[in-house]
């Protein structure tokens, strides 16, 4: 558990600061700069196999077709993910690419109780509640859906899920290499297709470029393989409270970095937000004590 605790924070850490990163990588637009994300990181992947001895169990992964067929979904979220995602840094709405991230513990919590069943506590329902008003309030305040947010929480969510459900049989760097391999021919065509148009900037903007772009294997291999082997050990509602530390770093990157515009409305809509993240936080620690209480134990009455 505190394994498990420790890769969790340490990967939504990590993502909480990518607003920093991606401003590095221009001139190269989202699709280039997801397409170089998606090669590196296979790559990156492959070297740990082979570091880890783990290529056995890759290529066991790629034999079995229900295992293939759910990492192939997986794979295509977290792609959709990464580009909704890019797409907010580069184009100055990291604070709508924050509240998506805001509003992702809520989509976990909600399939964790639609697909799997899961029983939540009256203080979860009512956090719950408060976020569906904080996204009525941005909505009403925005005067339009917020798309972004709402596709980063439930493409993420909806790969969480599917990450948790087979993180028994995968381990956490041959799931990646999967997803990454499936993906890797698209992506890889697509650059191919940039060098023949003359519109990639990987060898036309300096050796640096080149490097930073290159290094996003790295950087998206690294926090992902946390939050693989970190779903693969905790509850999935445990990893749904975890969520939250990577908006509000994101966030205040933003407001304080990158002085984004907040409405009053805004305001309002992160305050329900924030109330409720914390009513889930109070709740889940009151739980995880009541659980390491010890039990009463009960004597048997004397008998005469």
């Amino acid at each position: 558990m505190r394994w498990g605790l420790t890769l969790g924070i340490a990967c939504y850490t990590m993502w909480g600061a990518l607003p920093l990163y991606f401003p590095l990588l221009e001139p190269a637009g989202a699709l280039e700069i997801i397409a170089h994300r998606i090669v590196w990181s296979l790559l990156f992947c492959l070297v740990l196999l082979l570091v880890t001895r783990q290529f056995g169990a890759y290529a066991t992964v790629l034999r079995s077709g229900r295992l293939m067929a759910a990492l192939s979904v997986a794979a295509v979220l977290v792609a959709a993910n990464w580009v909704i995602y890019v797409y907010a840094v580069t184009s100055e709405h990291v604070i709508d690419a924050s509240l998506g991230y805001f509003i992702n513990p809520f989509v976990t919590v909600l399939l964790a109780v639609l697909v799997l069943k899961e029983r939540l506590r009256p203080a979860q329902w009512v956090a719950l509640g408060f976020g569906l008003a904080a996204v009525a309030v941005i909505t009403i305040g925005m005067a339009a859906v917020p798309w972004l947010s709402l596709g980063l929480a439930l493409t993420f969510g909806f790969y969480g899920l599917i990450k948790n459900r087979v993180g028994r049989d995968v381990a956490a760097v041959p799931g990646l290499a999967v997803e990454t391999t499936v993906l890797a021919p698209v992506a890889a065509g697509y650059l191919v297709w940039l060098a023949a148009q003359g519109t990639s900037t990987f060898l036309q903007d300096g050796a640096g470029h080149a490097l930073l772009l290159a290094s996003s294997g790295i950087v998206t291999a690294l926090p992902l393989l946390c939050f693989g082997a970190a779903a693969r050990i905790l509850p999935l509602r445990v990893v749904g409270m975890l969520q939250y530390i990577a908006p509000v770093l994101q966030f205040l990157v933003g407001v304080l970095v990158f002085h984004e515009h907040m409405p009053p409305l805004r305001w309002v809509g992160f305050a329900l937000v924030w109330v409720a993240l914390i009513i889930l936080t109070l709740d889940a620690l009151a739980a995880l004590r009541a659980t390491r209480l010890p039990r009463p134990t009960h004597h048997p009455a004397p008998t005469r």
